[in-house]
């Protein structure tokens, strides 16, 4: 497949270019009047149109991409989209003005989903959940993360990861599976807090790993949910499987978990709604990367991460959607990367890079996705004509995307 006569081709980081720290991430190299050859799944050669060499130039299978840019796929590093039901009943109480707290209390929140979640088959789950992928790719992203968290029995956490394993099968994209049993205590152990974790790390960690149904782990180290001493021993345990951290992190208060996660070597701490000097400063010294998740906080109505303060400090700083039933029943990455700019100060640049390379970086996918150069993935949107890359961002609530090309091949859906 050859796309011709590109306005801008844009993410050209060098290949051996894994992730973005800091000041590096105001750089987004874009060729203008370019060409762009895939061959089988991946990407074959670019240059300019003016240097296209003739037996390029004549193959058949050609994509005009006059007046319009091409992207490296969105690399959407923090969702939860396999749940069994929308929770629009908390909607309401939302816009009355209860907090996240309150909700929960009133049999809101997670337990609300697990509930439903313990009811719901696995062909259920599946088929919901590949509804909400689809609507994703569709919308640009090439890579994704899921978490369980939603069972918090033995049975209900394995048939969630159950089922993001098929959709791994199932779908041309990149997924990366995270266990997070650690989501919230269900209600019969509230006053047993030690029996879950138990029941986490002797019953679910081994059947998960038997399994081979996970990636990475996570623990949602917040005040009301899980300590740091807790977050602490549940990491540990999913180390001795093979589990890398990407841990909830300081998104109701600064709680300590942004460092439980650096001592513990995680992947990504995600959220970082609440975040202090000593917060910034622990980042800054590690190579953690710091996901945040501005739609949950749009949607909730918190405060935005001080994405300028991190990324000041030299820290690798990559946007998700954090897609889920309660806080953020949202997987449009076009919209995160909007709210990037509009609520974080990210410069257009800055949130690009952080949706799509740091993104890749999150899921440790980088060597072959994120950004546009010979030998990595195909994994590609090409937008409608706009007159700049920043008109993307700028545009919000309008898609962009014209078409989406996974794996070399047009995605329809």
């Amino acid at each position: 497949m050859l796309i011709t006569n590109i306005k801008g081709l844009v993410g050209l980081h060098p290949k051996d270019k894994l992730v973005l720290r800091g000041g590096e991430m105001k750089n987004l190299p874009v060729l203008e009047n370019a060409w762009l050859l895939l061959e089988d799944d991946l990407i074959k050669d670019f240059g300019k149109m003016s240097e296209i060499p003739s037996h390029i130039a004549n193959l058949n299978t050609q994509i005009s991409g006059t007046g319009k840019y091409v992207f490296p796929s969105w690399c959407d590093s923090h969702t939860h989209i396999v749940f069994a039901a929308s929770r629009e009943e908390e909607f309401a109480m939302k816009i009355q003005g209860k907090t996240y707290e309150e909700i929960a209390a009133a049999g809101g929140g997670i337990l609300n989903s697990a509930g439903k979640m313990q009811r719901a088959t696995e062909e259920e789950l599946y088929e919901s959940a590949s509804i909400r992928l689809k609507q994703m790719i569709l919308k640009g992203t090439g890579a994704v993360e899921i978490k369980s968290g939603y069972g918090l029995t033995l049975e209900s956490e394995i048939k969630m990861l159950r089922v993001i394993k098929r959709l791994k099968a199932d779908f041309p994209i990149s997924i990366k599976a995270t266990f997070l049993a650690a989501h919230a205590f269900p209600t019969e152990y509230k006053s047993n807090q030690k029996g879950y974790i138990d029941l986490i790390i002797n019953e679910m960690l081994p059947k998960i790993a038997a399994e081979n149904l996970a990636d990475y782990i996570d623990v949602f180290c917040e005040k009301g949910f899980f300590s740091v001493e807790q977050t602490d021993e549940v990491l540990k345990a999913g180390a001795k499987f093979g589990l890398k951290p990407k841990i909830h992190a300081n998104q109701l208060s600064v709680s300590g978990a942004v460092e439980v996660g650096i001592k513990n070597n995680a992947i990504s701490v995600d959220h970082l709604e609440e975040t202090n000097q000593e917060t910034i400063l622990a980042l800054k010294n590690s190579q953690t990367i710091a996901t945040l998740l501005p739609s949950c906080s749009f949607y909730l109505g918190i405060s935005f991460a001080d994405a300028k303060s991190i990324i000041a400090a030299n820290v690798a700083v990559a946007l998700a959607t954090d897609y889920n039933p309660g806080s953020t029943p949202s997987g449009n990455m076009n919209f995160v990367v909007s709210l990037g700019c509009i609520k974080l100060k990210m410069l257009p640049e800055q949130a690009i890079n952080a949706a799509t390379l740091n993104g890749a970086a999150a899921m440790e996918i980088s060597k072959e996705l994120g950004s546009i150069a010979v030998g990595k993935k195909a994994n590609l949107f090409i937008t409608k004509p706009m007159p700049s890359i920043a008109y993307l961002p700028y545009s919000f609530g309008e898609t962009q995307i014209e078409t989406v090309i996974l794996n070399g091949k047009i995605y329809n859906g």
